[in-house]
């Protein structure tokens, strides 16, 4: 039996032991949204007690045993970001924005251009310090030359159930490209170590030694040099569709790392997510394609293929059941 109260001090949460262990093994399995990794530091740093007096996170806890767990907020240094970005979604667990390109979900050595992590802090700053992580609500992220669905958690427990969803491959993504040149197969999914590049740090690529990556694609519409593309990424490798559809000679057009740079940013958009959600069902966001983007398929003459893409679709949740396919 636990309780959750909350005070000056921070989150504090009061459990009455039903089954004997190590304290920190308990606590890891009573609060699922806390890793044991911070719990111990939690209890080194003497914010949890049992019957009101000190532990190690070591100790030994037994049925009866009444711990209380304190979690200090960490309120986070806020700055004036100037963004200001489309909430597709938003409750009490999680929000889905809608990013646009020429903005980095989280620093990078050499970034210092505004992110999405400094917007969640400036906006939601209660939520924000209650998280321990330097990127608080940061579930998964997009390039920083990629628009499209992006999902923010607001509480811990939301991130570490959305984290979840992430690394256990329940999460089904759509992303649109437009590319230079035309796959060679109109259907197919590529299979393909990432890891990476050998000779450029900041790259990645197919080789020996990576990570799995397997993304799913269907040629949408094409000319002789251009294609539109419906992308399935089934796994989450850094720069995963770019490297991909690059060995497949169609490179995303105007990306200037693993194509040819152009006027414009690389044409690449997160166009729907369909995730679990934190408290039962699954939710389905859609982000219509941004104004670059469907200025390139004008021109192209897509625009009748991908009309579906451009417009905006309310968020639905809906029981899990309803989506066997994702």
């Amino acid at each position: 039996m636990d309780n959750h109260l909350r005070d000056g001090r921070g989150d504090i949460r009061q459990l009455v032991v039903e089954t004997p262990g190590r304290i920190d093994a308990v606590l890891a399995a009573s609060y699922p949204d806390l890793s044991r990794a911070r719990l111990q530091r939690l209890i080194a740093a003497g914010n949890a007690t049992v019957n009101d007096g000190p532990v190690r996170k070591s100790g030994q806890v037994q049925p009866g045993d009444q711990v209380t767990l304190t979690i200090p907020e960490t309120p986070k240094a806020a700055t004036q970001t100037g963004l200001h970005f489309e909430i597709l979604f938003e409750d009490d667990h999680l929000l889905a924005i809608a990013k646009p390109p020429g903005v980095s979900v989280h620093g990078a050595p050499g970034d210092t251009g505004p992110t999405v992590a400094a917007w969640f802090v400036e906006h939601y700053p209660a939520a924000a310090a209650v998280f321990e992580a330097e990127r608080p609500g940061v579930v998964h992220r997009l390039d920083k030359d990629t628009s499209g669905v992006l999902l923010l958690a607001k509480t811990p427990a939301a991130q570490a159930a959305l984290s979840h969803a992430f690394e256990s491959r329940e999460v089904y993504k759509t992303y649109i490209a437009i590319t230079e040149g035309v796959p060679a197969r109109e259907k197919a999914a590529i299979e393909a170590a990432i890891a990476r590049h050998p000779g450029d740090r900041t790259r990645m690529a197919i080789g020996k030694g990576g990570r799995d990556a397997r993304t799913e694609y269907e040629v949408l519409a094409a000319t002789r040099d251009a294609a539109l593309v419906a992308a399935h990424p089934l796994t989450g490798r850094t720069h995963q569709i770019r490297v991909h559809l690059a060995a497949v000679h169609a490179p995303v057009r105007y990306d200037r790392v693993y194509g040819a740079a152009g006027p414009g940013r690389q044409m690449l958009h997160a166009w729907q997510i369909r995730v679990p959600h934190p408290a039962g069902g699954r939710l389905t966001v859609t982000a219509p394609l941004p104004p670059d983007m469907v200025g390139e398929v004008r021109a192209l003459g897509f625009e009748d293929v991908a009309f579906s893409f451009t417009v905006a679709t309310p968020p639905r949740l809906e029981p899990e059941s309803e989506h066997p396919e994702a």
